[in-house]
């Protein structure tokens, strides 16, 4: 029986998937265990919004059998990349992979996000990585913040087209500035010597989170090197397909980490307290050299640690002050799918004395936020997140902890809408309470 005439009057691509070896597709068993940890398809229930729907789809475009059709490209691109069914996958199914050839095929054909206009394209590239730009972009903001014109922020919102109301919408209330030194020293006896990631967004959006981990390292005997020449991890690089960009951008993080005085190899660990940007700063070995170990891009990956992952190893100091608070922490994907850190972000909040840790229905269920895909795919992106807004409502609790700037700025959007007197913020904040006896920025709680 011939195809249907609408499939036949698609282009078939010879020339894609190409670019991922096949035996990651033959992996894929098609068991179904990983359907119900999909947020996609947890959603829609269409079997080409699951892993195995996508991997059975691309590989038969890759093999000939299926058009690089305008809907195909609607289901991969749906994909949140959040990793939970490689979590749940009991074949080892490198699901990553599948999806990142999709990415790397799609930006050498299409362009990198080619569901979004040239003006959205231009800020997502060529805003939102760049940490200074950002921060003037959103000067205006934080002015009308500081004279508590907020309301007239957000009222302006309906005067814009939608996708720049939904990029004002995620804006926070944004924290006074703080310009880190180049180097902080250990608070008491030296026991280790770090290199600190600002990161970009994150650090125009939440420099707090920044100056909370640098004093959180130091209360904990570190030396502190926070190279000023820094630039963006390439995480958004990356997960668009350009991979070029994302060496280059690695190249030039290794080259100022190599700069701190006694370079890389003076450097115990090099600090991220953004668990969406880790994953891609542990793999640039793979990113820069491939698998030669010896190179640079390998040796700074290496010492990437997630500041939980980190404190957890180097053994926390405990505290001095109590922090009265109930809060819930929610797993963000970069951290517990992609790095399986799950432990230690618990192990040190523990130590806060006065801190009550509730559950999370749902917890490792993205959030919806997954880098740009809340500029990307907007529908999907605002169920998600009012799915986990509505949990973190049914626990009670006063506060919200999670360690990626994406799922913050997300979940604080929505949080907003549903229960806006819920602080969102980063465990960090809350042991550098405990560690310094200042509230974080935004939170009215009891410290003793």
């Amino acid at each position: 029986m011939s195809a249907p005439a609408t499939r036949q009057s698609l282009p078939i691509a010879s020339d894609l998937g190409k670019n991922i070896d096949y035996e990651l597709f033959m992996d894929c068993v098609h068991c179904g265990l990983c359907l119900g940890s999909c947020p996609t398809y947890v959603e829609t229930g269409n079997e080409n919004d699951s892993p195995r729907g996508r991997i059975y789809l691309w590989r038969a475009i890759a093999d000939g059998r299926a058009p690089f059709s305008p809907e195909a490209e609607k289901h991969m691109n749906g994909c949140l990349e959040c990793m939970a069914c490689e979590t749940a996958c009991p074949s080892g199914v490198q699901y990553r992979h599948v999806i990142h050839s999709f990415k790397n095929d799609q930006a050498r054909t299409r362009g990198p996000a080619p569901m979004l206009g040239w003006l959205q394209r231009a800020m997502l590239f060529g805003l939102t990585p760049h940490r200074g730009r950002m921060g003037w972009a959103l000067f205006p903001v934080k002015l009308m913040q500081r004279l508590g014109l907020g309301w007239a922020v957000r009222l302006s919102g309906y005067l814009m087209p939608g996708f720049l109301r939904r990029m004002q919408e995620i804006v926070p209330d944004l924290a006074p500035y703080h310009n880190l030194p180049e180097f902080l020293p250990a608070i008491g006896p030296k026991r280790a010597t770090v290199g600190l990631l600002l990161g970009c967004a994150a650090d125009a959006f939440h420099p707090q989170i920044n100056l909370a981990t640098a004093r959180v390292l130091q209360h904990n005997g570190c030396d502190v090197h926070i190279p000023r020449s820094q630039a963006c991890c390439g995480a958004l690089h990356k997960h668009a397909g350009l991979d070029d960009d994302a060496a280059r951008l690695a190249a030039g993080n290794c080259d100022s980490f190599a700069a701190v005085p006694g370079g890389l190899a003076g450097l115990d660990a090099i600090i991220s307290n953004a668990g969406g940007c880790s994953p891609v700063l542990k793999d640039y070995g793979h990113i820069l050299e491939g698998h030669d170990a010896a190179g640079p891009g390998a040796v700074f990956g290496g010492k990437v640690r997630d500041i939980h992952e980190f404190l957890a190893e180097l053994g926390p100091m405990k505290p001095r002050h109590k922090v009265s608070l109930k809060a819930t922490y929610h797993d963000a994907c970069g951290l517990a799918h992609a790095q399986k850190i799950r432990s230690a972000p618990r192990q040190v909040l523990a130590m806060v004395d006065g801190l009550s840790l509730v559950p999370l229905a749902e917890n490792e269920h993205c959030c919806g936020a997954a880098g740009s895909y809340n500029i990307t795919q907007p529908e999907m992106s605002a169920a998600l997140g009012q799915r986990k807004s509505g949990n973190i409502a049914a626990t009670g609790a006063s506060a919200a902890l999670t360690g990626n700037v994406g799922c913050l700025l997300q979940i604080d959007r929505h949080m907003r809408d549903r229960s806006p007197r819920v602080w969102v913020g980063h465990p960090v904040q809350i042991l550098d309470a405990a560690y310094t006896g200042e509230k974080p920025f935004g939170l009215d709680v009891a410290i003793s």
